[in-house]
């Protein structure tokens, strides 16, 4: 009797176990759909807005987040060549405006987020990043300087302008990263090329800092009556003919 009851409890268990597994293997599956599921949703949500309520603001709290975001892009050899500028008084905002394609949305906005590139490659820039490299990581200073030394001359074989475009491309993955997190936390968004690169760069004094102004978001909570995206259906082309496959 006590033999079977072995045997019973034995197989019980084991079943339980794999009950369990299961369970767990679903549980993490189906929150990794529900992410991918919800991600694909705030993507469908979002459009590039119109028009922004003044009177809204997006928090600190908020904010963070977004920045957070593109500030983990990812960029090539991680030297992460720009920064990004929160403007947020009004009066910035409003001298700005002069050559921006949509005035009313970049001064209407809640914060206005400036993606700098740097104006080149130096040796500076790239010891800089790769000493704070080595710093967090607790390894020797000048342990990537076989790589490194490959970095300085490859760009520095090329002109400033070759070097900038490198750069400039380098802030639409961050880019695109905060208009993901904006639209997860249901905050509007609008990148934005038409503006005055010169204008921006001048009142910010970019140049100075080494850096040159290439794209702009505008953050801030959608005017239900004057944009009028909002009320019309997101369109895309077909996937069959998005995608090309060979």
């Amino acid at each position: 009797m006590s033999h079977f009851n072995s045997d019973f409890y034995k197989k019980r268990k084991k079943t339980l176990n794999y009950i369990v597994c299961n369970l767990i293997v679903y549980y993490i599956c189906g929150r990794k759909l529900l992410k991918v599921m919800a991600l694909l949703e705030d993507l469908k949500w979002r459009h590039a807005v119109k028009a922004y309520d003044p009177s809204k603001k997006v928090s600190e709290e908020d904010l963070n987040k977004i920045l957070e975001a593109a500030r983990l892009a990812p960029t090539s050899s991680g030297l992460q060549p720009f920064r990004v500028i929160v403007v947020q008084n009004q009066e910035l905002k409003e001298l700005m405006v002069q050559g921006a394609l949509n005035p009313e949305v970049m001064k209407d906005s809640s914060q206005v987020l400036v993606f700098a590139a740097w104006d080149t490659y130096t040796e500076e820039k790239i010891d800089r990043v790769y000493d704070y490299h080595t710093e967090v990581r607790d390894l020797p200073k000048g342990r990537f300087s076989s790589y490194t030394d490959k970095l300085k001359q490859m760009y520095g074989a090329q002109t400033a302008e070759e070097n900038f475009a490198h750069t400039a491309r380098q802030t639409y993955i961050a880019l695109g990263l905060a208009m993901a997190q904006a639209a997860e936390l249901k905050i509007d968004s609008t990148p934005a090329e038409g503006f005055s690169n010169k204008v921006v760069d001048e009142i910010l004094g970019l140049r100075e800092l080494g850096l040159k102004s290439v794209t702009l978001l505008y953050l801030g909570y959608r005017d239900l009556e004057k944009d009028y995206l909002s009320h019309m259906k997101k369109v895309r082309i077909p996937m069959e003919e998005f995608i090309i496959k060979k």
